[in-house]
């Protein structure tokens, strides 16, 4: 997902609003959450959001939105933003971020997703530490003990 940087998305510093980046990533995540589950879908979380380097006003601005895991009824999206100065060229890292997203029925109850089958190396990777990253969050959100994180707990203790 592509936008151009005009004036009444950006602060009075000339960068993109965070506000505004947010409210785009939101949009690029449920894209494809939805071209994945083919229903509609709702935000459930967003993991570390930090901004490295602001996106200035007549810049360009791209998303990509890419599916790392799904569980049973959520989806975790990884995006990764990024500037470009069109006029010479120069393209820089944003930010990046996690975002959850949970696939609803025609009643607006939580319903299964597909399986994402990882193939290439990054995506294996990135399969796999989804579900440290969903641990992390559950814990987090009061939804699971520490101790029953099998995944995490494998990282520090040796059995």
């Amino acid at each position: 997902m592509s936008e151009l940087v005009l004036p009444n998305d950006t602060n009075t510093l000339g960068n993109l609003m965070g506000g505004r980046l947010m409210h785009l990533m939101d949009i690029a995540a449920a894209i494809a959450s939805q071209k994945h589950c083919n229903c509609p879908v709702v935000t459930a979380s967003v993991d570390n959001l930090s901004f490295t380097n602001p996106i200035k006003l007549g810049n360009l601005l791209t998303i990509e939105a890419k599916l790392t895991r799904s569980f049973n009824t959520s989806m975790e999206i990884y995006l990764k933003v990024s500037g470009e100065d069109m006029y010479t060229q120069y393209k820089y890292m944003s930010n990046e971020a996690y975002m959850t997203f949970v696939a609803l029925d025609h009643n607006g109850r939580p319903r299964k997703v597909p399986e994402i089958i990882p193939e290439t190396e990054l995506e294996i990777e990135m399969y796999n530490g989804a579900l440290r990253r969903r641990q992390v969050r559950l814990i987090l959100g009061g939804k699971m003990k520490p101790e029953d994180a099998d995944e995490l707990r494998s990282l520090f203790i040796k059995d």
